[in-house]
């Protein structure tokens, strides 16, 4: 294909969203203003040619390392790279098709946006617009799979697929046509936890350099003013505040940043059971069921010799700490019964 005439940069998703909406025709400018979002959108882009450029290399490739290797050979080698990094992809990309499409409507409290109000309607047809571009940077899972397997066999090429590597990583969504691309930044900053969820307890989770920025706890989108509120690392967190909170989810948190030893030696609670195997504790929460936890001591000292305790989550209805340990691995209370620890 000839190259466009104009590619143009968006600072956000949210941007570049709003902006192909337009070019597609699904909205109109003056929807826009509306909303207050202030977006450069280009005239006569031209055809949309996002199916040309994702849905041909694709099923070349899959044909090309399917006949090398066999049926068998290509699962295994899809499994073992586009499996593993799927699920946390996918999870962020939908977040962000979430916020893009509270972005424009303006009311979810984790999201931030430049819209001072908002519009459903576009909202719908913008969120709609995400579905049809191409990934960039959030298509690395199912392109690192024929990256391997060109670097384990020289023999493969896939010639197309190493041009859209190579724009993935330098750009977010995009949304070619004839004559126009239109292009999304990557975020500025991003936080993810353990688990690759969003995860930020000192500001946005996830941001991008015209404002739009997404909060949450683990996964959990959270209010922008949330955890900025609650100090640096939790500092101006107390115990009336965790009790005055009405949000039981957002209690749920400021209970993790507190820490439940602190929370639970503040409020002076008695165990509910103790044995070798650790001390189970219970906190209850008014309109939820109650956390309750196993608190155990790591089997193996630290390089300085302590040793760190653990608390594990477990069922509101366990009744003894070896019942709750004992959960965690997937056995009953009769069946754990270790010889040695490690």
């Amino acid at each position: 294909m000839p190259e466009p005439e104009r590619v143009v940069w968006y600072d956000s998703p949210l941007a570049a969203a709003v902006a192909a909406a337009v070019a597609a025709g699904s909205c109109k400018p003056a929807d826009l203003a509306a909303t207050r979002l202030s977006v450069k959108v280009p005239g006569r882009p031209g055809r949309p040619v996002q199916e040309r450029l994702w849905s041909g290399p694709w099923t070349a490739a899959k044909a090309e390392a399917t006949a090398a290797l066999g049926a068998a050979g290509w699962d295994l080698a899809w499994a073992e790279g586009a499996d593993r990094l799927w699920e946390p992809t996918r999870q962020l990309t939908e977040r962000i098709r979430e916020a893009v499409h509270s972005g424009v409507g303006a009311w979810d409290p984790s999201v931030r946006t430049p819209a001072s109000r908002g519009r459903w309607d576009v909202a719908d047809k913008v969120r709609a617009t995400t579905h049809s571009a191409l990934g960039g940077q959030h298509d690395a899972a199912w392109l690192a799979v024929f990256d391997g397997l060109k670097e384990r066999f020289p023999e493969f090429e896939f010639p197309l697929l190493a041009e859209l590597g190579e724009v993935a990583r330098h750009i977010g969504w995009w949304w070619p046509y004839e004559r126009v691309v239109l292009v999304s930044e990557r975020p500025t900053t991003m936080h993810r936890d353990d688990q690759s969820r969003l995860h930020n307890g000192d500001g946005p989770a996830l941001s991008y350099a015209d404002g739009f920025a997404l909060h949450a706890w683990r996964g959990m989108p959270v209010p922008a003013d949330f955890v900025g509120g609650l100090g640096p690392g939790g500092s101006r967190l107390t115990v009336r505040a965790i009790h005055n909170e009405d949000n039981a989810e957002l209690r749920r948190v400021m209970l993790e940043i507190y820490g439940y030893d602190r929370y639970l030696r503040e409020v002076g609670a008695q165990p509910l059971d103790r044995d070798e195997t650790g001390v189970l504790w219970e906190i209850e929460l008014d309109d939820d069921e109650p956390i309750v936890m196993v608190e155990v001591l790591n089997s193996t000292p630290e390089p300085d010799g302590t040793t760190r305790t653990y608390w594990l989550r477990v069922p509101p209805d366990t009744e003894t700490a070896r019942e709750g340990v004992a959960w965690t691995f997937g056995l009953s209370p009769e069946d754990y019964r270790p010889l040695r620890e490690t």
